[in-house]
């Protein structure tokens, strides 16, 4: 009896992680492209930014200067699925713990849509974030920002926006 029921466990936890998380579809409500430059501890990184963000959840695919692959970076609801160039897939249900994990650096997803088209984010700002706007285009949409909390920064440079 018992073999069967960790058998049947073992088979639940395997059908929840292969649940499968699909990037944003219909309309989206932005995309753009940029710079990020981002720093946790002692760890830091440089790149490029393009970022798909819609109702349904957000993609986001970041890349050495040169262009070559790091992430893919897909959130749909409270499931976050981080894919490297490896290739290798990570799953968690909280983005900062993920990336923090994974490539070294925090990125806060959950609440960022709303702070790169500069409105408040009671998300980021309940989990200390605090939002430095510096330079914003002829639309008044941030160009360049900065995140900082506890020892973690995060610059956006956004160059295109969609």
């Amino acid at each position: 009896m018992r073999r069967a029921v960790a058998l049947l466990f073992a088979a639940f936890l395997a059908a929840c992680t292969h649940v499968e998380i699909k990037p944003p579809e219909g309309p989206l409500e932005f995309s753009l492209a940029g710079r990020i430059a981002a720093r946790s501890g002692k760890e830091s990184f440089t790149g490029n930014i393009t970022w798909r963000h819609a109702p349904s959840g957000d993609e986001l695919l970041i890349s050495t200067p040169t262009g070559q692959g790091v992430a893919q970076i897909v959130r749909q609801g409270d499931a976050v699925l981080l894919r490297t160039s490896e290739p290798r897939e990570y799953r968690a249900a909280d983005s900062e713990e993920l990336t923090e994990r994974v490539l070294g650096f925090r990125l806060p997803i959950e609440g960022l849509a709303q702070t790169v088209q500069g409105k408040p984010s009671p998300v980021l700002e309940g989990r200390g974030w605090k939002v430095e706007y510096q330079e914003y285009d002829a639309q008044r949409r941030p160009t360049r920002l900065r995140l900082t909390n506890a020892g973690a920064e995060v610059r956006l440079a956004i160059h295109q926006w969609n």
